[in-house]
């Protein structure tokens, strides 16, 4: 069962009160999330889909609940409104211990790193973001979607290292970022 972003989102943001989250931050985290859900599982964690942004992956639904915080960190929570009140009520993440597992590990292994750190990681070469933004180059792209079945294939392979500041340096074998595992 795939969840709505928003509430991964939500729940993104409850697991990393350590330090603040930007919006492209999060976006990135979820799409993280997302894809270590679909390496694992073979399964969507969230509905909807990501698409190829200039600063990486970015889920419409999540950007459009959050961008109101712009480039400052997020200090509140998405909400969905009820279509006949208005009103407006909490996104309730209830989510299974695989998804919560996956989220958790993300924010974990991924959430302390600068916006811009978490930017690069997405843009790895060889990496769905780029995958998409090399074959727009050649052929027509509706929206610049990145596939879940791209996700799913490139995510269990998706390695990179990081050097002593944060940079991305490539991959190696030595010290690999595995989303996978």
């Amino acid at each position: 069962m795939a969840y709505d972003p928003r509430a991964i989102c939500n729940l993104i943001l409850d697991e990393s009160r350590r330090f603040p989250v930007t919006h492209v931050a999060l976006q990135k985290l979820l799409y993280f999330a997302h894809g270590l859900f679909l390496a694992r599982t073979g399964d969507p964690l969230v509905t909807g889909y990501f698409e190829a942004w200039k600063h990486g992956p970015v889920h419409p639904s999540a950007y459009k609940a959050f961008k109101r915080a712009g480039a400052e960190s997020i200090t509140f929570r998405a909400f969905q409104k009820d279509v006949l009140t208005g009103e407006e009520r909490p996104i309730l993440p209830n989510i299974d211990d695989i998804a919560w597992d996956c989220v958790s590990r993300t924010v974990a292994n991924y959430g302390g790193f600068s916006t811009w750190t978490l930017v690069e990681i997405s843009h790895a070469k060889g990496a769905p973001w780029d995958v998409v933004v090399e074959q727009s180059k050649n052929i027509i792209a509706f929206g610049m979607r990145i596939p879940n079945n791209l996700i799913q294939e490139k995510f269990r392979l998706h390695k990179v290292s990081l050097t002593a500041d944060g940079k991305i340096d490539g991959p190696h074998e030595e010290a690999p970022l595995d989303f996978a595992n």
